[in-house]
């Protein structure tokens, strides 16, 4: 199995440093990873770094709490769409979640979508699942998975609860089968990842990428191809 090409090698942080995203960027490289997930300001730089390999470049959107406005999230997607990004990790507006506002919901994907696939970029769309109930997930699934989506995202990293299994289950269970789930916040562990993976998610988003790796390799099971 080839672990390396399910994680988003992410560093998300607001006292995020250049050095840093040299840093991730050259490991990315190393274990050929998906994906390089970096703060908006980054975005430009991350794609240069990453020039000659296969590592896409992804940013984060309305970024973590969800609540900007569509008209903001547009601007923010058409400035990392023009800096370079492969990849759209979007946050859904969580107060009109929390307040039962599936229409403006409605309109936010509606908004944003034509934007994204007339640019041809892959869009994960964050709904926060550790602050959300069965129900509400379930919600967004249908929502979500009508919506044209790429991913639908567990979590920002950012809430006290991050991705789990169970989440993941549910969420496999109740998208339609093209929709893939991207797991992420709290994913610190070689067995974690594994487990994530097993419950349904095609990708990680990690910023423990490396340590994981070393533990897959050292895993007794042999479970990860030690060639990337």
């Amino acid at each position: 199995m080839h672990l390396n090409k399910y994680i988003d090698h992410t560093i998300l942080k607001p006292t995020t440093l250049i050095a840093e995203i040299e840093k991730i960027c050259a490991e990315a490289k190393e274990y050929n990873f998906a994906a390089v997930c970096v703060p908006p300001p980054f975005v430009k730089k991350t794609k240069q770094l990453l020039v000659g390999s296969q590592v896409k470049t992804a940013t984060v959107i309305g970024f973590p709490f969800g609540y900007s406005a569509i008209e903001a999230k547009l601007a923010e997607i058409l400035l990392a769409i023009a800096d370079g990004t492969d990849e759209l990790d979007i946050v859904i507006n969580l107060i009109a979640l929390k307040n039962n506002d599936w229409t403006y919901l409605a309109n936010e994907i509606n908004h944003i979508m034509p934007i994204i696939k007339q640019h041809k970029k892959i869009v994960k769309i964050i709904i926060e699942t550790g602050l959300l109930t069965e129900e509400e997930i379930i919600k967004c699934c249908k929502l979500y998975g009508a919506g044209g989506i790429d991913y639908l995202k567990t979590s920002t990293g950012y809430a006290e609860k991050g991705a789990s299994v169970e989440a993941v289950q549910l969420m496999r269970k109740y998208l339609p089968s093209h929709i893939q789930i991207k797991a992420s916040g709290g994913i610190r562990t070689y067995k974690f990842a594994m487990q994530l993976i097993e419950a349904g998610a095609n990708r990680l988003g990690c910023s423990a990428s490396v340590a994981i790796m070393q533990q897959g390799m050292n895993n007794e099971e042999g479970t990860l191809n030690k060639e990337y």
